[in-house]
């Protein structure tokens, strides 16, 4: 216990000798308000900025929801059965994306998002549908982990990892559609 309570001091000892960093805010585009001011809103944003028929995004509205260190990590299963890992930082990111975009509509909606909160973090399990076009039949489905944090003044996109839906890796049920309310007799 007195090694780890000696290293902890060194951490935060390191941490406050750091020069101060610029605001997050000042290394990226400027938000709309509506898309960072609430949980809600940025998870609204987050698949509404990619969504649409083929052809560009707003990739300034797209970048101004994370900070610049931002991670997007998929998984998958390759066709030989092992798991792949492809890690992108956000510039990346907006290279594949947009080449894929232009060749394909793409239109990706949240199915259900379960929140938990923390301090200034949340951890968002988010099950969601890809299609072609709106009222279309999804072609793919699957969970994207969000990882979100409140700086004081907005809230940011740390980092997104998701695993698709596959015949051995169904959605679970409580992830599979909305719960709708109960109505009333």
């Amino acid at each position: 216990m007195k090694i780890l309570s000696v290293i902890l001091i060194l951490v935060s000892a390191a941490f406050a000798q750091r020069p101060a960093r610029p605001d997050l805010a000042s290394q990226v585009p400027a938000p709309r308000a509506e898309d960072v001011q609430s949980m809600n809103g940025l998870l609204h944003a987050i698949y509404d900025v990619i969504s649409g028929p083929s052809g560009d995004r707003d990739w300034n509205r797209f970048r101004s929801l994370f900070p610049p260190q931002a991670r997007f990590t998929q998984t998958r299963e390759a066709p030989d059965g092992s798991v792949e890992v492809n890690q992108f930082g956000v510039d990346e990111f907006v290279k594949a994306a947009r080449d894929a975009f232009k060749k394909e509509p793409f239109y990706e909606n949240a199915i259900v998002n379960r929140v938990q909160r923390y301090g200034h973090m949340a951890q968002v399990f988010s099950s969601y549908e890809i299609r072609h076009a709106p009222g279309a039949k999804p072609f793919q489905r699957g969970i994207n982990s969000i990882q979100l944090f409140n700086d004081g003044k907005r809230w940011w996109v740390l980092s997104i990892l998701w695993d698709e839906e596959r015949p051995d890796n169904p959605l679970p049920g409580a992830f599979a559609r909305p719960v709708t309310a109960k109505r009333s007799k």
